[in-house]
């Protein structure tokens, strides 16, 4: 059901909050209009080159960079020596710090510039600065490294071999860390009494980020006083200006980083690189501002890649189908440093969704998070709760099959009823709300789900394979409070804040600490606080992704956003509210608790002729002739917003396909998705989040994975090699919503940005193990290519001797 979009003008102010509103940044963004970093031309502005190493795993032996500092137009060469010499000024660490420690972590030194050794393919080792790009390029290339390479190991589960080649001194046996969570010994005895079981064992596969525009940063040093501003493609600058402080040892209230337009992050703009520390310092030692944007090969070799692991996992379940136990055991791939949040993604993100859906009465997951000689693996797109969900619904789906039940009425026999929330998972978190049936039942009437059976019932006598599979997803969003987030090892708070500010003129300016790339904040937010105020959409502006313009602020991710930064600013516009209706009773000689606030209007109970609308409060509050005694002028709030819980948004998905077990070929029938995500305060924005994350997963189940040789050289290291979905390769999608209230915003909200693509992957996988169930296929490893199908088919059908029916027909040997 497609949302159509409207023009705020033709919205009334009272319905703006949940109007499916046009985004007000696209016309900037389709035009040219809008500035993004790599657009950004100051007066001598020179140019930052990387060079990055040629192996996976090798000693420096030694760093030639005579060649590039005799080039014309190079204005300066740097290695790891430079940064580290006795009168280098600042005192900073030059190493990338870890924002989530656990309590068996081992912690590892990150250079920004390699020094004895190189730990993946694209580990930066030297760089030059020019006049030009194209001249820093060509230096770069002749900068003469001697290498002694070493064995590299890219498999996470390989890695932790005793006989695997070891990365850091401090990390024995690769291993990053040991983790669990849930209650082992009454998980063992739920699969000692267990009637029936399901396993499986899984690879979620490593994916490479693909925002359409690469990481990149300037920056600009003044020092006359001291100030380093740093405009870079970030997803929470205040993090950044925090960590980046420490990095180059400048102070951090001299330190100012802009997000400009970002085109895009699902993640991969979180974290704190190299890159833009060096730009910053060289920018600073060189007293001219420096740019670097990364070539689409380097975001392949560099940027912190996502999903990375190896799983078996159990499902246990008694004589009448109920599930009774759920265990799991992880390796994850970390990749060769420990990135900004990395150790929080395959542990407190991923094991704490493990119930899923479900009432599940024991679970206990242990994960092992190893070291590879790969680029650093963090969040993307999901970050945990796509590869939880991944485990569960496979799984699901196995029990059905197990126990010879219908996927659908398996899921209902399992589901959290309707009147079990507030429900206490036994993997730590509290799910706010939810009605589970609601949405596959939604799903279903819109699939009828009965009429395909059906024709997946006379395909098959026509020697077709119809397939569908369930996705019956819940995510965690809005991560909170920041009190239990410390406990759980976060090195910052997971609050947001706001200010409000009205104008003398009735215009407002609302700020916010997070920082869109592409989400639409500037036509939510401004929703938001239109609804509060009783103003026109059209007065409120929107800023966002400055530290100089904003306090402070969090960033960003997780579809924290609205549940978050919006309630943050409900919270700021409600106090502005209350000092303005005290400034509304002075002037109406009434007491404040006898005056109402409707429609941007005041009105003392009873007389509603007795009024003053908001923006003429405004205005006597910065006239300041006629304010109450002891009040100070002006109409603005502040508010630090730490919500009390996650929220909790869930949905059914479900995809149909056709398989052709002959080539292994894939083809979309249908897919519907009904999400429910809570309150909407755009619809037409929801809907377009969704569409995305289905892309995205749809990706990850067909197409998408980095690949590595034996050696850690990347083979997929173009568009050429990794197979990023086109618009023909994404189905068309039947989406439609149910609405169930978050009871821990005051907005009602959960939070959208990546159901789509926690979502998806498995859909699609339960389909195609759906379509293959005649031949005995009941996984296969993603990305589903026509190659794995086929063998998947080939394979079993060989075991038997031939056909699905085991009696030597066509499936048989040479398919």
């Amino acid at each position: 059901m497609s949302v159509d979009s409207l023009d705020p003008e033709e919205v009334d102010a009272a319905d703006i909050l949940g109007s499916a509103i046009e985004r007000r940044e696209d016309p900037a963004l389709i035009t040219g209009d809008a500035e993004y970093t790599d657009d950004i031309q100051l007066r001598e502005m020179a140019h930052m080159a990387v060079l990055r190493s040629q192996h996976a795993h090798a000693r420096i032996e030694d760093v030639d960079t005579s060649g590039a500092e005799a080039m014309e137009g190079v204005l300066g060469v740097y290695t790891y020596e430079d940064l580290h010499r006795e009168d280098t000024p600042g005192g900073g660490s030059f190493l990338l710090p870890v924002g989530w420690l656990l309590d068996s972590l081992r912690q590892v030194d990150h250079p920004i510039l390699a020094g004895d050794r190189v730990r993946y393919l694209g580990d930066a080792i030297a760089v030059v600065v020019a006049e030009d790009r194209y001249r820093a390029s060509d230096a770069v290339d002749a900068i003469d490294v001697d290498y002694d390479r070493l064995d590299a190991v890219t498999d996470p589960g390989e890695a932790l071999a005793t006989d695997a080649p070891g990365l850091h001194d401090d990390a024995e046996g690769n291993v990053a860390f040991d983790w669990e969570i849930g209650d082992a010994e009454a998980t063992d005895a739920a699969f000692e009494e267990a009637a029936h079981t399901a396993s499986l064992e899984l690879e979620n596969q490593l994916l490479i980020p693909n925002a359409m525009e690469p990481r990149a940063a300037v920056a600009d040093y003044h020092p006359g006083t001291d100030e380093l501003d740093v405009f870079m493609t970030s997803q929470n600058p205040h993090l950044h200006r925090l960590l980046l402080s420490g990095v180059i040892g400048h102070p951090e209230h001299k330190l100012r980083v802009k997000a400009p337009e970002v085109g895009g992050g699902f993640g991969s703009k979180i974290h704190h690189y190299a890159d833009e520390a060096l730009v910053a310092w060289v920018a600073k030692d060189l007293e001219r501002p420096v740019k670097w944007t990364a070539t689409r090969t380097e975001t392949y070799k560099t940027d912190a890649q996502g999903r990375g692991h190896l799983t078996e996992a159990e499902l246990a379940m008694d004589e009448s189908g109920n599930v009774t136990g759920l265990r799991v055991d992880t390796t994850a791939n970390l990749g060769a440093y420990l990135s900004t949040f990395a150790p929080s993604v395959p542990t407190y993100l991923y094991g704490t969704l493990l119930s899923g859906q479900y009432d599940v009465p024991a679970i206990h997951c242990s994960v092992t998070g190893a070291f590879t000689n790969v680029p650093p693996v963090d969040a993307y797109r999901g970050a945990g709760r796509p590869e939880a969900s991944f485990v569960v619904e496979r799984l699901v789906h196995l029990g059905a099959r197990e126990m010879g039940m219908d996927p659908a009425s398996f899921r209902r026999r399992n589901f959290v009823p309707e009147d079990g929330f507030p429900y206490q998972t036994q993997v730590a978190v509290e799910y706010d709300s939810g009605d589970y049936e609601k949405t596959l039942d939604r799903a279903l009437e819109l699939l009828d789900y009965e009429r395909f059976r059906e024709r997946q019932r006379e395909a098959r006598e026509a020697g077709r394979y119809l397939g569908v599979g369930l996705s019956c997803y819940i995510e965690a969003c809005g991560l909170a409070p920041s009190e239990l987030a410390g406990e759980l090892g976060a090195q910052a708070g997971l609050w947001e804040s706001s200010l409000v500010r009205f104008h003398p003129s009735g215009t407002v300016t609302a700020y916010c600490g997070t920082s869109g790339h592409g989400q639409g904040h500037a036509t939510t937010y401004a929703q938001i606080v239109a609804n509060e105020l009783g103003i026109p959409y059209e007065d409120v502006e929107v800023v966002e992704g400055d530290t100089d313009e904003i306090p402070q602020g969090m960033g960003t991710y997780g579809s924290r956003s609205a549940a978050v930064g919006g309630s943050s600013l409900v919270k700021s516009a409600r106090k502005l509210v209350e000092k303005a209706r005290e400034i509304a009773a002075h002037r109406l000689e009434a007491d404040p608790d006898d005056v109402e606030f409707t429609d941007g209007e005041f009105a003392v109970a009873g007389a509603p002729d007795r009024s003053i609308g908001i923006d003429a409060v405004a205005e006597q509050s910065y006239l300041a002739h006629d304010i109450p005694d002891g009040m100070e002028p002006g109409l603005e709030a502040t508010s630090f917003y730490d919500p009390d819980n996650f929220v909790f948004p869930f949905g059914t998905h479900v995809a149909v396909v056709e398989v052709d077990p002959r080539s292994g070929e894939i083809e979309f029938d249908r897919y519907v998705a009904v999400d429910d995500v809570g309150n909407q305060i755009n619809p037409k924005i929801v809907e377009g989040q969704i569409h995305g994350g289905i892309a995205q997963g749809v990706g990850q189940a067909l197409y998408e994975g980095a690949e590595y040789d034996e050696n850690g050289q990347l083979m997929t290291g173009s568009m050429q090699d990794y197979a990023v979905p086109k618009a023909e390769h994404v189905p068309e999608m039947e989406t439609d919503s149910t609405v169930t209230e978050s009871p821990v915003n005051p907005l009602g909200v959960k939070g959208v940005g990546e159901a789509g693509t926690i979502a998806a992957p498995q859909a699609v996988v339960n389909a195609v193990a759906d379509a293959l169930e005649p031949f005995g296929v009941d996984h296969v490893d993603m990305p589903l290519t026509a190659e794995r199908v086929w063998s998947s088919v080939d394979g079993r059908a060989a075991a038997d001797g031939g056909t699905a029916d085991g009696d030597g027909g066509e499936y048989g040997g040479d398919c």
